[in-house]
């Protein structure tokens, strides 16, 4: 169990499972883009982890940008994005993967796609590492799912509790 500012956590999925997941992801990115510079999309501050593994199991050639955009605070989703910082690149007939360290209520990636719509994409993906199918609320087709999670906060690996547990590399839930 570790503790974070006012609640504790216990072990969830360890960071051989994550690793597991993310080689998975990479593998099926590979099958797909083979003919292709994809430009991959990490959505800071989670996914920095997720992206840094990700590239490092992805064969083909491709390129890799940030965007930052915030929708919690505490454990409990605002319901509300904001874009905080934008793309520079011209993403004009390229192919782009958005990164997520996790999905739940889709918000962000409503936002996310919101973003993107007025690009002129020849693709847009969506890739995550934990989607949480009982608390998504959007009709947004997610490509790539790392590992399938129930409705339950989790720090760790990229993912905070106000800031701390980003760098653990296992992931723990929030104990009940």
């Amino acid at each position: 169990m570790i503790h974070l500012h006012d609640k504790s956590f216990v072990p969830f999925i360890t960071s051989d499972e994550i690793e597991f997941a993310i080689s998975n992801l990479a593998k099926q990115m590979d099958d797909d883009f083979f003919d292709e510079t994809p430009i991959f999309i990490g959505v800071l501050n989670g996914s920095f982890m997720v992206m840094a593994d990700l590239m490092k199991h992805y064969r083909g050639m491709c390129e890799v940008s940030f965007v930052k955009v915030s929708s919690y605070q505490g454990t409990e989703s605002t319901n509300s994005v904001k874009q905080l910082i934008g793309l520079n690149e011209n993403l004009e007939g390229r192919t782009v993967v958005i990164v997520e360290d996790i999905i739940d209520t889709g918000n962000t990636l409503e936002e996310l796609k919101n973003i993107f719509k007025d690009k002129n994409l020849k693709h847009l993906k969506i890739a995550t590492l934990f989607f949480k199918p009982e608390a998504y609320k959007k009709d947004i087709k997610i490509d790539y799912v790392g590992i399938r999670i129930p409705n339950k906060f989790i720090v760790g690996y990229g993912l905070d509790y106000d800031g701390l547990g980003r760098n653990l590399p296992d992931v723990y839930q929030l104990a009940e």
